[in-house]
């Protein structure tokens, strides 16, 4: 093959891809990476009982899935392409071992079912922002201040047991998130349009799995919401 059809082919594979089509593509696996390590760990007794009787254990894996997130939010873009796949993998691995409890709460129909609830809203939200012609970039600064609400209030209600605030957190919480799902896939879809044809190979990795991040965490708060709210417990 002469160096001009390569670099044709080339030329052909830059203007096909996509930021945003890629993002869906690393949010799915980083939800079914989640998904596995969650069954699995919930279907060992050793494991679960080492979650649930050392809170300590518990703790300290939920600080350290707040602390790599920070971290990769705020450094992934300097990272190789190769330590952002893996940061964003040991997230979702290390988020699997802690949802692993819900299946102690909620029985698996429950937990099925919720999740078809959240996949379906939030296909419905993402495929809204990337196909409307509004301008979604002036509620960023709202939503911010909602989430923020919403985890002071969490954190006051952790010592109240207030029953009527811990309902107005879940919906309250909810309107946020699926807020955030719509302003973060306009953010992403922007990149895409943007960047997609002109970034470098590395770069528009970095940027997909920064994207896969910001859906990543969006769908995951909207499940454990909806199951807060649709979830009967055990």
């Amino acid at each position: 093959m002469s160096d001009r059809n390569v670099s044709s082919l080339s030329s052909q594979a830059v203007r096909t891809r996509s930021i945003l089509r890629n993002t869906y593509l690393w949010m799915t696996g980083g939800l079914a990476l989640t998904g596995v390590v969650a069954l699995g760990v919930a279907s060992n007794p050793t494991i679960v009982q080492a979650l649930v009787s050392n809170m300590i254990l518990f703790f300290a894996l939920i600080v350290g899935e707040l602390i790599l997130v920070i971290y990769l939010s705020r450094r992934i873009m300097t990272l190789s392409p190769g330590a952002a796949v893996l940061g964003f993998a040991v997230y979702a691995a290390l988020n699997g071992v802690t949802l692993s409890l819900i299946f102690l709460a909620y029985t698996g129909t429950v937990i099925a079912r919720v999740f078809f609830i959240t996949a379906g809203t939030f296909a419905g939200v993402s495929l809204y922002a990337a196909t409307t012609r509004r301008d979604l970039s002036g509620i960023g600064q709202y939503l911010i201040m909602g989430l923020w609400g919403i985890i002071i209030a969490s954190l006051v209600n952790f010592f109240l047991r207030s029953e009527s605030l811990y309902w107005i957190i879940s919906y309250g919480g909810v309107a946020v998130f699926i807020g955030l799902t719509a302003y973060d896939t306009q953010i992403i879809k922007r990149w895409s349009d943007q960047y997609s044809d002109s970034l470098a190979e590395t770069d528009y990795m970095r940027l997909s799995i920064l994207g896969a991040l910001k859906l990543y965490l969006d769908f995951i708060n909207l499940f454990l919401l909806f199951l807060r709210i649709f979830g009967r417990r055990r």
